[in-house]
């Protein structure tokens, strides 16, 4: 039988070629066209605090902004790798101190907030890598600079990879430690008044000073002592006396003439200082005082002072300065020379020689009275002893010390002690300018005793005074005063 109708359900279309959902998935390749943006839940990507939008382009930044810094001169910022820091120094200087384990690709950038760097600098702190290949800090220096440090070895450790309005790629000036520090304009001064360290972090590059001017003034010697029988003592030689004043190192002020013009190399080490004591005054009869201690500062020694002499001719001692010759008991014991200076020599000099002692004046009694020469000055030598009246001695002066400014401040350094004397109107021989002690005064035929020399000045290197006595009285010794302790004063330009 023929079949005539096909029913409605008869025929059915099995070709699902198109979709294959045996794996129950749909591949990117059988989708046709694509989803636009507007369909997804989020429309924009943020990479390192930027926001782009989703079909787009733009740049990845390589760091994250922090808030701003605002400098109050103590607290120092400790960068993190991959950020960004607006730094603002209106108030004071900052530091803002480098990774200390960097990895290499990591990068630091630095923003002058308010135009101000070269008002108040930025300092970027090496925390112990290089920076530029060389171990300083950075001292950031001109108004509205930017810049981006990237770590890439041990060797170059961070280097400058963006910069702009930034003139000094490191430090440009000195920067120590050590002693009492003051400022003067542009300039630091270092006064060391004991022993202690002079710490140089970093040396001035780019054209910056890497040296120091300096002035080291040794110990001065100590005075002789006098004793009965118009005896009188020679006063003790002042320290050596050296110093450097190189404008461009340490800036225009009045220098001592004896100040050279070189100034002295420094490294990024750590410089021992010697401060020289000053010499002991002799408390015995018979005795020559002692010599002062040596000043050191690098390669710079200033020589203690010589001791003034002693009675029966002893001469004075050598030294930076030398000591004032002293004077004899009797015709027998001729007087005494003083001592050298500038022993051992220096160019420029350290100092001069003592003065002659006195001996032989011979009063209406037949006493014979003394006088002890004054001891040598870093100007001056000291003076001669003399014969005012044939019934006296004055002692000589001490020789005239030096005066600079390299502390901010005139003031006179490495004067001579004076002589001791036997003279009626008990004048003495006077200390020399830059704290050289008055000498002693004794008076002849009189029961009053004698007058002990004066000390030294302490930090000055100034020598002491020969002490003196009449012909007899309680005591039978006058000391000689003490020679005073030396100084180490470090000048530089720090900005």
């Amino acid at each position: 039988m023929a079949i005539s109708k096909i029913g409605s359900k008869a025929l059915v279309d099995c070709s699902v070629a198109a979709v294959d959902i045996e794996d129950n998935s749909i591949t990117s390749a059988k989708l046709a066209g694509s989803i636009a943006n507007a369909k997804l839940a989020n429309s924009s990507i943020t990479v390192n605090g930027t926001s782009v939008s989703l079909g787009a382009s733009g740049s990845i930044p390589a760091v994250s902004w922090q808030s701003v810094v605002t400098a109050d001169g103590s607290t120092a910022t400790s960068a993190v790798a991959g950020n960004g820091y607006f730094i603002d120094t209106t108030s004071a200087a900052h530091t803002i101190n480098l990774p200390g384990s960097p990895s290499a690709g990591d990068t630091i950038a630095i923003k002058d907030y308010a135009g101000t760097f070269n008002t108040n600098n930025l300092t970027i702190g090496r925390n112990g890598n290089n920076i530029q290949g060389v171990a300083n800090d950075s001292l950031i220096s001109t108004n509205r600079a930017s810049l981006t440090l990237v770590y890439v070895d041990a060797t170059k450790g961070w280097l400058y990879a963006v910069e702009s309005n930034v003139t000094d790629f490191g430090p440009t000036f000195i920067s120590a430690t050590g002693g009492t520090i003051t400022e003067s304009g542009d300039f630091k001064i270092h006064t060391f008044t004991g022993d202690g360290c002079f710490v140089v972090s970093q040396i001035g590059t780019n054209g910056g000073p890497t040296t120091v001017d300096y002035l080291v003034v040794a110990g001065g010697g100590g005075g002789a002592s006098g004793q009965n029988n118009n005896v009188s003592g020679g006063g003790g030689g002042a320290g050596g006396f050296r110093e450097s004043h190189s404008t461009p190192v340490s800036g225009c002020y009045t220098a001592s003439p004896l100040a050279t013009p070189t100034a002295l190399p420094v490294s990024a080490t750590t410089y021992p200082i010697t401060v020289g004591g000053g010499g002991a005054g002799a408390t015995a009869p018979n005795s020559s005082g002692s010599n002062g201690n040596n000043s050191v500062f690098s390669t710079i020694t200033s020589t203690a002072g010589g001791a003034g002499g002693g009675h029966r001719g002893l001469a004075g001692n050598t030294g930076g300065s030398g000591g004032g010759g002293g004077t004899g008991t009797g015709p027998e014991a001729g007087p005494g020379g003083g001592g050298a200076g500038n022993t051992p020599p220096t160019s420029p000099s350290q100092g001069f020689a003592g003065g002659n002692a006195f001996n032989g004046c011979t009063d209406t009694g037949g006493t014979i009275n003394r006088a002890g020469g004054g001891g040598g000055g870093a100007s001056a030598l000291g003076g001669n002893a003399v014969s005012p009246s044939p019934s006296s001695a004055l002692g000589g002066a001490g020789g005239a010390g030096a005066t600079t400014s390299i502390s901010a401040s005139p003031t006179a350094y490495a004067g001579g002690g004076g002589g001791g004397s036997n003279f009626g109107s008990c004048s003495r021989g006077a200390g020399g300018l830059g704290g050289g002690g008055n000498g002693g005064c004794g008076l002849p035929n009189s029961s009053i005793p004698g007058t002990y020399g004066k000390v030294g000045t302490s930090n000055t290197g100034g020598g002491g005074g020969g002490g003196a006595m009449g012909t007899s009285g309680p005591i039978c010794t006058a000391n000689g005063g003490n020679g005073g302790k030396g100084i180490v004063i470090i000048r530089y330009k720090y900005q």
